[in-house]
């Protein structure tokens, strides 16, 4: 890894930093400038950041002026290391989104250590022991301080616009989120950071942190994709191209190519599934098998998994979105 991207980083009235913007982010920066970087620095650490002096801010930002409420940095990884602090964490997650790398290809470990939990408001990013002063002082001025959400991961329109991409409610995609061209997202549609679609995708359901959709694959409405964070759940599920998760469905386990999930079927790794042979075997057994077909027998109620012959497309009208 050898990355040198310079940013804008939002800070609390303490000092402590909230949050970063990297609008830029270079893949194996120039030479002199990595010299010079490290001339500044005096570290030459695997990661680390360091503040711009007022000369180079004025040099990289020329339309822009620090206030007392942020900073100008630039940040460098040398290697994948995990995240140290707030700006190595947010260039890891600008890194994703920016489809810079792939979903489970950085090493995020003590990432939501690091993050703090941030007012996400109309002013920007406070702190929230600064929020209650700040929503009296806008009422005094007869303003409306508006809260979003309080949350230690922001909205990733707010940072990186993919192309070819069409997001139906900005709050329900989190920085970190890798959307491929082509990717739809409906308004019920949610995408975690560390997780995403290769494209052209349609998520009308809930794809979980570190989890990939293959191409041509719809999650459905309601759909979900069980997740590592919480739960229990250990294995890291990822679904194969050109499959479709129905409505209200939703997966433990990994699917291959060509897959179907019955509408209402949860399939988790523990289920007992009978197979064509009559014989009866966990999901797990076949989890990350292609052309299967997942359904729930409706006379018995015994969840199969039989040979899919029917083959699934996206609509290509929709997903055409440049």
């Amino acid at each position: 890894m050898n990355v040198l991207a310079f940013g804008i980083a939002s800070k609390d009235q303490r000092g402590n930093l909230l949050e970063v913007y990297y609008p830029e982010v270079h893949q194996n920066p120039d030479a002199k400038l990595l010299r010079k970087f490290f001339a500044t620095a005096r570290l030459h650490t695997p990661c680390l950041y360091r503040q711009l002096s007022t000369s180079e801010a004025q040099e990289l930002f020329p339309d822009t002026t620090p206030s007392t409420s942020t900073m100008l940095l630039a940040c460098y990884l040398g290697a994948d290391l995990p995240p140290s602090d707030v700006p190595t964490a947010y260039l890891k997650l600008h890194l994703l989104s920016m489809r810079l790398c792939q979903p489970n290809s950085l090493n995020l470990d003590g990432l939501f250590n690091i993050m703090p939990v941030v007012a996400w408001t109309s002013m920007g990013a406070m702190s929230i022991a600064e929020l209650k002063p700040a929503q009296s002082t806008a009422r005094q001025r007869g303003e409306h301080l508006q809260v979003y959400a309080l949350d230690k991961f922001p909205v990733l329109l707010n940072y990186v616009v993919p192309s070819g991409v069409r997001v139906a409610d900005s709050a329900r995609v989190r920085l970190g989120a890798y959307l491929g061209a082509g990717t739809t997202v409906m308004p019920s549609g949610f995408i975690n950071f560390n997780a995403g679609t290769v494209g052209p995708n349609m998520i009308e359901g809930r794809i979980s942190q570190g989890l990939k959709i293959g191409a041509g694959t719809d999650v459905g409405g309601g759909a979900s994709t069980m997740g590592v964070l919480s739960g229990g759940n250990e294995h890291l599920v990822s679904v194969g191209k050109d499959c479709l998760i129905g409505a209200n469905a939703g997966i433990g386990i990994s699917l291959g190519d060509n897959c179907i999930v019955e509408a209402g079927l949860y399939v988790t790794a523990s289920a007992k599934v009978t197979q064509p042979d009559g014989s009866i075997v966990k999901a797990r057994a076949m989890s990350g098998r292609s052309n299967l077909l997942w359904r729930r027998n409706s006379r018995t109620g015994e969840v199969e998994c039989v040979p899919n012959t029917k083959a699934f497309a996206l609509n290509a009208q929709l997903h055409d979105n440049t």
